[in-house]
């Protein structure tokens, strides 16, 4: 046996600390003297304080130790995905602050201190639209201000009902600056996820001068409008993921379980997190990823625009563009059904966005098309 001193220096942990863990029941002593009140520790209990330390040291909060440990005794496997999935969390809310501390900086920088670079690539100002209808498809040209190097973005939209419902309650959205897709649920589904679109559809283009920040917060608010925009729906309610173009940036609004993704040299990269039980206990370890899908109640949500007293958070960022990046957003009625892979094959075939967007419904189709499909593709090109 071990005094707790000889064992907080094996350990590498206060006894102050120990007393305090002791008190949690996070790492009880062997044997505490019963006259003496004084604490003796075995020493195979230095493998369970020295993974306490650890987890401490990684910021893990001593709710989640103390989840991990007793996994750990019996299921190293499951308290290794439970470590796993806490640093997914902190690393996506780390993006995420990063993102909004870029944008502080920017909106505390004066306009002497930006530079040509970082105006060019918030301006929103455009001087010429080209529209062209393909089917369902509408692709934009938007065209850079006269003297000013700007990116060209194309889009293209497609809805398609599916093979199996018996109506269509997704929604899309490809404008000037504006992609948006929303899918709808409930007796009044299709009005919902209509409503939350056309409530976006209100967001104005973003003005030379506006910097990330102001552009987060514009979608922020139009989020809780496009949440009010649905409340008196009966039991019915939508997902929504919307991006704002700002001529070298992405700003994006997102809600539920559709996506957004970026293809960017060959390389898919998915931008938002599902707001589902299923996607929260992957993100808590006690869900392995590769299960996930087939899973029963892998769509029900924790967050959807449904108009609750209380408007849901949205998850917001920045994303910089590049020329050649592609952008996809779109409903689980592909992403639910369609492998990551095979989306990737279809976004990087080498065609227009009118081409991968119908690649993409027929893609879903071909796999049994179970669900309503909408789906935007937009490229970043030079102008």
């Amino acid at each position: 046996m071990l005094t707790i001193g000889e064992f907080a220096r094996a350990s590498r942990l206060s006894a102050k600390v120990l007393r305090r863990y002791d008190e949690l029941g996070l790492l009880p002593p062997a044997r505490v003297d019963p006259f003496t009140g004084y604490r003796y520790y075995a020493v195979e209990q230095l493998e369970r304080a020295r993974l306490i330390a650890w987890l401490r040291r990684i910021g893990m909060p001593l709710a989640e130790v103390g989840r991990v440990c007793a996994l750990y005794a019996s299921d190293a496997a499951g308290a290794a995905r439970a470590i796993r999935g806490y640093w997914a969390r902190v690393e996506s809310e780390t993006a995420a602050r990063r993102d909004l501390a870029t944008s502080l900086v920017d909106r505390l920088k004066g306009p002497d201190e930006m530079t040509d670079e970082m105006t060019d690539e918030m301006t929103g100002e455009t001087t010429g639209e080209t529209t062209r209808e393909v089917g369902s498809a509408k692709a934009v040209t938007i065209a850079g201000a006269a003297g000013r190097p700007s990116f060209v973005l194309r889009t293209a939209v497609r809805l398609d009902r599916g093979l199996v419902r018996a109506s269509q309650q997704d929604a899309a959205h490809a404008g000037r600056h504006l992609l948006a897709v929303a899918d709808g649920y409930g007796p009044e589904g299709e009005r919902a996820a209509l409503a939350a679109v056309g409530a976006l559809e209100a967001v104005q283009a973003p003005a030379p001068s506006a910097r990330a920040g102001d552009v987060l917060n514009a979608l922020e608010d139009a989020v809780r409008t496009a949440d009010g925009a649905v409340s008196g729906l009966t039991d019915s309610g939508t997902t929504l993921t919307a991006a704002v173009w700002t001529g070298g940036r992405l700003a994006l609004a997102h809600v539920g379980d559709s996506r957004a993704y970026l293809l960017r040299d060959g390389a898919l990269v998915r931008l938002t997190r599902d707001h589902t039980v299923v996607q929260a206990l992957v993100d808590a370890g006690e869900l392995d990823p590769a299960e996930a899908a087939d899973r029963p109640d892998r769509a029900l949500l924790l967050k959807a625009l449904d108009g609750g007293d209380v408007p849901p958070e949205p998850e917001l960022g920045v994303h910089e563009t590049r020329p050649g990046d592609r952008y996809l957003l779109c409903t689980d009625g592909l992403s639910a059904v369609a492998p990551a892979e095979d989306v990737r094959r279809a976004l990087a075939a080498g065609v227009g966005p009118d081409e991968a967007a119908e690649a993409l419904v027929a893609l879903a189709r071909d796999l049994g098309g179970p669900d309503n499909v909408a789906c935007v593709v937009a490229d970043v090109v030079p102008a």
